[in-house]
């Protein structure tokens, strides 16, 4: 019944373990080699390098929440708000970066 999630390559679970330098700290972020395929589908739709994209995201969360508990958690989190519907997602996205060039310039 479930063949489809159980049977499914071990290496989409498989953790991997990638050294990021945010705000020039060297940390670890230890997520499944899914998600890390995810954040780089995302980070290429804006042409954006994987670390940097690690780097917006954990600035800005920072910025609204003052506070981040579970990084490895609010990156899967990410990924799952971009598969419910990618394209909207990205147009979002896009629109947020465009306004924030314009204000900075």
């Amino acid at each position: 019944m479930c063949e489809i999630f159980a049977n499914q390559p071990k290496e989409n679970y498989q953790f991997i373990t990638r050294s990021v330098r945010i705000d020039g700290h060297v940390t670890s972020v230890k997520l499944e080699a899914s998600f890390w395929n995810i954040l780089e589908e995302i980070a290429q739709a804006q042409s954006m390098s994987l670390p940097k994209f690690i780097g917006l995201i954990y600035r800005e969360a920072l910025e609204y929440t003052g506070d981040i508990t579970n990084f490895a958690s609010l990156l899967r989190c990410a990924c799952l708000i971009y598969l419910r519907d990618p394209t909207d997602v990205m147009t979002h996205v896009r629109s947020q970066l465009l306004a924030n060039r314009t204000s900075t310039v």
